[in-house]
């Protein structure tokens, strides 16, 4: 090792944060968590959906404030209470969603905010000289009157790093800032950050992409389950002993399925393409059986879905029922060809909630239980009353207003909606996300008997051990693809993390 890299390697972090603590209701989201960054220094900071990463950050950009534990900047205590008190250490961060207005310039978007004032007006003159001489940085030589919206993905990224740097951000958080580029584009912003290394800029690099992480990465950050679980230097790790690291706990008693007699496919999905993200998505269901759809945010599980249930438009492919091909191009033809959809905010997508529990159980088969447009009152508190004993929620009343329920009894109601239109086939996204534990297990236990009779359940989940526990076959998807297909007894966390991150 040479002098100066020694002396580097020693020299004080500029951000270390120590014993980082954060509780929401329930939940441990950081538990004791220490992260240090250098100047100069990319560190990837990686770990499953769910792991901690983004609340991490969003403490070191005032979004969260710490329950406990200690952020320093170069040493000294740093008082981080908002975003502006993290501006003013020299701390941005660039989102995954860019935080760019469309119909302004470039140098509009720069200074934005904190334009500068000439003697009675904007300077805009200065503003456009100033915003020149900052986009060269990162290598840009454009027409600073050009607008957001004729920019490419690349020039965007580009111009929020511009951003920071305008602010004289000696730390830069970059979220997935590949996500939208292509691979000449990508290669063109790592080549930028390498750049901003020899000024002396410290990264912390999110991504799912290892090979991002080997190409740009001098340290790797490992956080599984809210704790910081390993750093590993980057030019002697290799993807397996990352993955093995974020995917390192075993499966609990917690999935006590229960097998179901798995019979014909009931679901054909083929060659089904959106534009610009979904490419050539195939896969089949059968009766009785519990299909795991496994990948990263943003790979494309949801989109999916939508497509199939009609949310959103098809560029192409084929949808068969029972081996009959079926035309969907809304939620009707959806429901009419009795596939039901639980997406994954029930609040907001699945639920009314200054709505009854009846009226919520009830709500996608008014049609069936209506005579001239007259609503069968008896036939629907008898349907309601089925699936409060069916479903076993805990509600006083069916005239119990939903938003009253806890989330596993909402998410109870949620399913009873469905199969009160008689589904054969049960999509469900993140069926189990921010729900306790004894309610977990109440609806794994609900869908093993759905399974059992007859149902095909296709379950989308960010939660590796309940795809693992729950799924009798599993896809993986990438980048709006299908990477691979598991068999139960084959799947592994690290086979379906290789496959995700691939």
């Amino acid at each position: 090792m040479s002098e100066e890299k020694r002396k580097k390697g020693e020299e004080t972090p500029f951000l270390v944060m120590q014993g980082i603590y954060k509780d929401f209701p329930g939940v441990r989201a950081l538990d004791d968590v220490d992260f240090s960054v250098k100047l100069g220094e990319v560190m990837a900071l990686v770990g499953e959906n769910g792991a901690g990463k983004s609340t991490l950050m969003k403490i070191l950009t005032g979004v969260y404030t710490k329950d406990a534990g200690e952020i320093f900047i170069e040493g000294e205590d740093a008082h981080i209470v908002d975003a502006a008190s993290s501006l003013g250490q020299g701390i941005s961060m660039i989102y995954q969603e860019l935080n760019l207005i469309p119909t302004t310039n470039i140098a509009e978007n720069i200074f934005l905010g904190r334009e500068l004032k000439g003697r009675f007006f904007v300077d805009k003159k200065e503003m456009h000289r100033q915003a020149k001489e900052i986009i060269k940085m990162v290598g840009l030589d454009l027409d600073t009157n050009i607008l957001v919206q004729d920019l490419s993905a690349v020039q965007r990224q580009l111009l929020e790093i511009s951003k920071a740097l305008s602010v004289n951000a000696r730390l830069i958080i970059m979220d997935e800032p590949t996500s939208s580029l292509t691979e000449t584009e990508t290669e063109l912003l790592l080549g930028i950050i390498n750049e901003l290394k020899k000024k002396n800029v410290a990264i912390i690099y999110i991504t799912h992409r290892m090979k991002e992480i080997f190409e740009i990465a001098d340290r790797v950050a490992v956080m599984r389950d809210g704790k910081m679980v390993t750093t590993l230097d980057a030019a002697t790790t290799d993807t397996a002993e990352v993955v093995r690291h974020m995917v390192g706990r075993n499966i609990d008693t917690l999935f006590d399925k229960e097998e179901a007699p798995i019979t014909d496919v009931v679901l054909e999905v083929e060659g089904v393409s959106t534009k610009g993200f979904l490419k050539d998505v195939s896969f089949k269901v059968r009766r009785g059986e519990i299909l795991g759809f496994a990948g990263l945010v943003g790979a494309g599980r949801s989109e999916v879905m939508r497509a199939i249930f009609g949310i959103d438009k098809r560029e192409s492919g084929v949808i068969k029922m029972n081996g009959e091909e079926i035309t969907i191009n809304n939620t009707v033809d959806a429901l009419n060809n009795h596939i039901g959809f639980l997406p994954e905010d029930r609040k907001l997508q699945a639920l009314i909630l200054d709505m009854t529990v009846r009226e919520n159980i009830t709500l996608a088969c008014l049609q069936s239980l209506s005579k001239y447009s007259f609503l069968d009152k008896k036939r629907e508190k008898e349907l309601s009353d089925e699936y409060i004993k069916r479903m076993r929620v805990r509600t006083p009343s069916m005239e119990q207003l939903i938003k009253n329920l806890s989330g596993g009894n909402q998410q109870k109601v949620a399913i009873s909606k469905w199969l009160a239109t008689n589904s054969q086939v049960l999509i469900l996204d993140e069926p189990t996300r921010g729900i306790d534990v004894g309610s977990k297990k109440e609806i794994h236990s609900l869908m093993s008997n759905l399974a059992k009779q007859g149902v095909a359940i296709i379950m989308i989940s960010s939660e590796l051990p309940e795809i693992l526990g729950m799924s009798d076959r599993i896809v993986v998807m990438h980048e709006g693809r299908v990477k691979g297909e598991l068999m139960r007894e084959d799947a592994t966390q690290e086979n379906i993390m290789e496959m995700a991150i691939s």
